[in-house]
């Protein structure tokens, strides 16, 4: 399945195909967000296609892809499992916390925790 823009829970969502290709340089993050202006206010990028250094926050990686949402006004959704990142990071645990609380950048298991913050809001 192509990266596509789907409506979720009246939400305009590019949901990326988890089998796409990695999202490893702030470059490629641009390249999603271009796809999102077809139309899209969330983009949800699978966990496995972001770069291990992502979930390494020393390499302000993740800091920079989040920028870069926001700067473009669009929501950036980590969708997936990152128990393993987290057990190994009190920085990334302290990072997804306040995350979550924000409007931003969400992290959420799959996509149907999406749909379930996405309806919380309207």
């Amino acid at each position: 399945m192509p990266d596509l823009i789907e409506e979720r829970s009246g939400v305009p969502v590019l949901v990326c195909d988890p089998a796409g290709p990695p999202v490893a340089t702030a470059e490629q993050a641009l390249d999603l967000i271009g796809a999102a202006f077809a139309g899209a206010e969330v983009v949800a990028v699978p966990a496995d296609r972001l770069d291990p250094g992502f979930f390494s926050l020393g390499t302000r990686f993740a800091g920079e892809i989040m920028q870069k949402f926001v700067n473009y006004r669009l929501r950036l959704v980590i969708v997936g499992d990152i128990t393993a990142h987290l057990a190994a990071s009190s920085a990334l645990r302290a990072l997804v916390a306040e995350s979550n609380r924000s409007d931003h950048v969400w992290f959420v298991p799959d996509l149907a925790a999406l749909d379930a913050r996405l309806s919380a809001r309207t």
